[in-house]
């Protein structure tokens, strides 16, 4: 996870996704209908919590990788024709796995985002069912996501705070970890 995601700044895009996702699906029923305008908002607000989540890790390769893999598997989601319920977490699935990737150094944490995810789903799905509110929904879902920043990257007590600083084999080992991810992560 990087320095600059915090809770806060989850929030604030939560709201900010939320408040346009509702605003957008209002604008866009008339012309399209409701569920081609839901399945619409769905995909814009994937792939801008995307790139949200993408712009806030520290992690600079294969960004543009990440993007065009995520627009084929969307666009190919939206010519299939799915029904909602699975076009719907496709993309909770999409949005889990780019955060999995450029958040997480392990299994565990990820397995927690992914129970968060599906937390986020099932709270979106109840508010809707609730109040029959788009924006109710999404800001139900992005709200639970704000919280991914609380997942430790990694769960392992493998860490610097678990060497000794003044151990020069574990700093060698660390470096050498490091440049073998460097290059591995190149090709």
């Amino acid at each position: 996870m990087s320095k600059t995601s915090t809770l806060g700044s989850g929030l604030g895009a939560a709201f900010v996704l939320s408040a346009c996702g509702g605003a957008l699906l209002a604008a866009l029923s008339p012309w399209l209908g409701g569920g081609a305008a839901l399945r619409a908002v769905i995909a814009l607000l994937g792939f801008a919590y995307t790139l949200y989540v993408i712009g806030r890790s520290g992690e600079r390769v294969g960004r543009i990788t990440t993007v065009a893999c995520w627009l084929a598997v969307a666009s190919g989601a939206w010519l299939m024709g799915l029904p909602l319920a699975g076009y719907v977490l496709l993309h909770v699935g999409l949005v889990w796995l780019v955060r999995a990737l450029y958040h997480y150094s392990g299994l565990l944490p990820a397995l927690a985002d992914l129970g968060l995810s599906a937390l986020g789903a099932a709270f979106a799905v109840w508010a809707a069912q609730r109040s029959g509110s788009g924006w109710l929904a999404l800001w139900c879902f992005f709200l639970v996501q704000a919280f991914h920043v609380l997942i430790p990257a990694s769960l392992g007590g493998h860490g610097p705070a678990a060497e000794p600083a003044d151990d020069s084999f574990a700093r060698a080992h660390r470096a050498a970890e490091a440049a073998v991810r460097r290059l591995s992560s190149t090709h």
